[in-house]
């Protein structure tokens, strides 16, 4: 024992200095802060029914009436309690509070990656810190991302498993990968885990052509083979995370539409616009060296002694007033994104490194990193190079089910500095072997840091400093200020100084980085320092890089008193009012906040608004027919919307406004019209009474018996029991009926019962549930049990026991060989 810590020293040394620097980074959580993140507060507000339940049943409802009408609640949080990797998961949260765990889990996937690949462990680590302190992963943080974040942090780990697999090694490479992709897919951000799957993809195609090569295909695919295993473990124990999200996601968004239109027809997946709104603008690449050459972040980047500021207090605006304007109305990000957390930057020293890899490395795998990227950054361009995006969109498999394309840019984020590790290491290896390398090294210096130069000096030859409705929004702050065309224009112009301020700044500050690991690499080359010289400053150098960059968006101000972030959502007076009606399920729709964009309604109340990535595409489809430019009252109704909130136009107030017409839990209508297809059942429901009629599609009309239904005179039906689950009601009619209910028609899982007897559930009015009801007295109840989610849990029992074996497995191979 006491050798093996002696021959791992380095190692344990390494993750101790990880721990120290995810320690001084996030010290506020460890003086007892939190951090405050907006995705965080929504999904606060989403989750708020199920955790509810949770506390009082034991276990969390696997449906919530809190958004949108209603949703599987595994669409917004599960236990997964057969999973083991959720149990790995909640281990390393005890112990590392999150999000120390995420950058913790950064730096030891990067480490592990760059191991794999042989590279010694100190200059290993300094690549980690590398990977690690890229910005994005940070502004993800920030942002609330955090399932992201974790699916991330997991991809250097399965690029490193399958490295090992295809370098030789049968046992330790398929179980670390089956781990680690299992902890990956558990992540629960499919995107992600998509981009890894295509990157790995073309590794896979680059290995088979150089085994065809080499005459090796024999060991190619027995690695495959096997790595095909682990793939499959990994996803069969995450049975219950990815079975159901597939047969939910068939009727989302990304789906198909319900609905065909003339110029589309049936299309599936988003919609091509809304999944290129966030596009890598072409000139935006800049950020990888310069990170403020487009402005940074969209807002809270201006102070008082800004241009801007500074003009308008001249103007006579008090300097309070204008630092609030400036924050609000004049974003310093003048790119093509509808706004932005902050910019791609990969490091001034890990880019200079980058090219000068390009040149010198002469490994393999340089041709997979540099494909890749390449290739990568073509698709964040999304709308501004469609004939990459395009091509992708239309023909390869579920690419269309993903928007913010730029989200890919989270691959070059792993390979350019993995590449500009490699460089180092090639240095060190066999930099006397390299032809002319003091040339290569000087004119890499000459290109990458001429350009910092340039930028400094001229930043109008390469950057614009306005948006391409730059137009628009001068009209805008013109009617600001009140039609005063000269006091907007001065204000927009100030508004460009201090965008070219900030790009300005930050390439002298590139430039410095750049020079200094120059003459780092140039005076080793010349045999002026040592190679743990070269590696310990070089470290500091792209730490101190990244850290302060990364300090801009995620700093100690961003976190709170745990105290203050407990009360985050406050219950407003409206709220309180509201939920003075002790009823049983009517629904409440916020007009004060954005509200298919928020949640936080959804934390008191059951709102018919929400927040969530993944809305069901016939609830879209009411949104974009029915509530598109007015709100259709009938439709409110049918959803049994009693409250509205509404601000006063007058003083700014918040107010209710009871809705006396609202349809109720479940009601009796006279008549039922039978409708042709999906368009002219949503046309059918923009002007109707709920209460009278209901319209079902032709597809029903075999689980309905027309001829039975009479008038619903003295009849009643209430709901007498709520759960998210179960929901009972009882009814009484003198003869047969049609109820219609207020609740989303979902037939993946919801199961009707009239007197213990099964019965078909019919959807009505494009989205609600109803049901065939015999005449006399009868107790009705709905119970939400998908068989995928009860199937998929055994599923992933199993699994998880094959996974834990196969380590067991690999750990006592392992000890036995180091015995032996």
């Amino acid at each position: 024992m006491k050798t093996w810590f002696k021959e791992n020293s380095s190692h344990f040394i390494i993750i101790g200095i990880f721990l120290v620097l995810v320690f001084f980074y996030f010290s506020p959580i460890f003086g007892g802060k939190t951090l405050l993140q907006s995705d965080v507060l929504q999904a606060e507000g989403s989750q708020k029914e199920l955790f509810d339940y949770k506390a009082k049943d034991g276990h969390a409802p696997l449906w919530t009436n809190s958004m949108f009408g209603g949703m599987p609640t595994y669409q917004i949080w599960h236990a997964h309690a057969n999973n083991i990797t959720t149990y790995i998961s909640k281990g390393v949260r005890a112990v590392f509070p999150p999000p120390t765990d995420v950058v913790l889990l950064y730096l030891l996937g990067g480490y592990f990656l760059l191991s794999t690949l042989r590279i010694r462990p100190w200059l290993a680590a300094v690549g980690a810190i590398a990977l690690a302190f890229t910005s994005y992963n940070f502004v993800y943080i920030e942002a609330g991302h955090l399932n992201r974040a974790y699916a991330i942090a997991y991809l250097p780990f399965i690029m490193g498993a399958i490295f090992m697999c295809y370098r030789g090694s049968r046992l330790w490479g398929p179980v670390l990968l089956a781990l680690f992709l299992a902890l990956e897919i558990r992540a629960n951000h499919v995107q992600t885990t998509y981009y890894l799957f295509l990157a790995m993809l073309i590794y896979v195609l680059f290995v088979l052509y150089y085994a065809f090569k080499d005459k090796q295909l024999k060991s190619f695919f027995q690695a495959s083979a096997l790595q095909l295993v682990a793939v499959a473990v990994a996803v069969l124990v995450n049975a219950s995370v990815l079975f159901p999200t597939y047969e939910y996601s068939k009727l989302t968004i990304r789906g198909p539409s319900n609905i065909v239109k003339v110029d589309e027809g049936n299309s599936s997946g988003l919609d091509k616009q809304y999944a290129y709104d966030w596009s890598q603008g072409i000139g935006e690449n800049i950020t990888f060296l310069i990170p403020n050459a487009y402005g940074g972040r969209s807002g809270g980047v201006l102070d008082r002694d800004a241009e801007v500021v500074k003009t308008m207090v001249g103007l006579g605006i008090p300097e309070a007033q204008a630092m609030q304007a400036a924050d609000r109305m004049f974003p310093t990000y003048w790119g093509e994104k509808m706004f932005t957390q902050g910019p791609w930057y990969f490091g001034a020293s890990v880019i200079f490194l980058f090219i000068l890899g390009l040149v010198i490395v002469k490994d393999r795998i340089k041709w997979w990193i540099v494909g890749v990227t390449v290739l990568s950054i073509l698709l964040a361009f999304g709308k501004h190079f469609p004939l990459i995006s395009d091509l992708f969109f239309d023909y390869f498999p579920m690419y269309n089910k993903f928007r913010a394309v730029e989200s890919i840019l989270i691959i070059p984020a792993i390979l350019i500095p993995l590449l500009a590790v490699l460089a180092v290491n090639e240095l060190i290896t066999r930099g006397d072997t390299i032809p002319k390398l003091d040339k290569k090294v000087l004119y890499t210096f000459i290109g990458v840091g001429g350009f910092c130069l340039l930028v400094a000096f001229a930043p109008s030859l390469f950057l614009d400093f306005k948006t391409s409705n730059h137009q628009t929004f001068v009209s805008q702050v013109e009617q600001v200020f009140g039609g005063d065309k000269g006091a907007a224009n001065e204000v927009v112009k100030a508004l460009i100084k201090d965008r070219t301020s900030l790009a300005t700044a930050d390439a002298y500050r590139s430039f410095f980085i750049v020079v200094l690991t120059f003459g780092l690499i140039w005076f080793f080359i010349k045999k002026k320092l040592g190679m743990p010289v070269l590696v310990g400053v070089l470290g500091i150098i792209i730490l101190a890089d990244l850290w302060s960059v990364d300090k801009r968006y995620l700093n100690n101000d961003s976190f709170v008193d745990s105290s203050a972030a407990k009360a985050r959502i406050p219950e407003r007076e409206v709220d309180q009012l509201i939920r003075l009606d002790k009823d049983l399920s009517y629904r409440v729709f916020d007009l004060t906040r954005s509200p298919f964009q928020d949640a936080m309604t959804s934390y008191y109340h059951k709102s018919l608004g929400g927040y969530h990535a993944a809305k069901l595409m016939r609830f879209q489809e009411i949104l974009e027919h029915q509530f598109n430019g007015a709100i259709n009252e009938d439709v409110l109704d049918m959803f049994n919307v009693r409250y509205l909130i509404t601000q006063n136009p007058q003083n700014g107030a918040e107010q209710i406004q009871r809705r006396g017409t609202a349809s109720g839990n479940a009601w009796f209508v006279e008549r039922v019209t039978f409708v042709k297809d999906n368009a002219q059942e949503m046309q059918a429901i923009s002007s109707f009474d709920p209460k009278k009629e209901a319209f079902v599609h032709e597809e029903f009309k075999n689980k309905l018996n027309a001829t039975r239904l009479g008038q619903p005179g003295n009849a009643d039906i209430n709901l007498v029991s709520y759960h998210p689950d179960t929901l009972v009601y009882e009814s009484t009619s003198p003869n047969d009926a049609f109820a219609v209910f207020s609740e989303v028609y979902y037939d993946k899982g919801w199961k009707a019962y009239i007197d213990d007897q099964e019965v078909p559930i019919i959807r009505a009015n494009y989205i609600l549930r109803a049901l065939q009801v015999p005449g006399g007295n009868h107790t009705i109840k709905f119970v939400f049990a998908p068989d995928s989610m009860r199937i998929s849990e055994m599923i992933s029992l199993i699994a998880s026991i094959i996974l834990v074996l196969g380590l067991a497995v690999a750990v006592w191979f392992s000890v036995r060989k180091k015995k032996a």
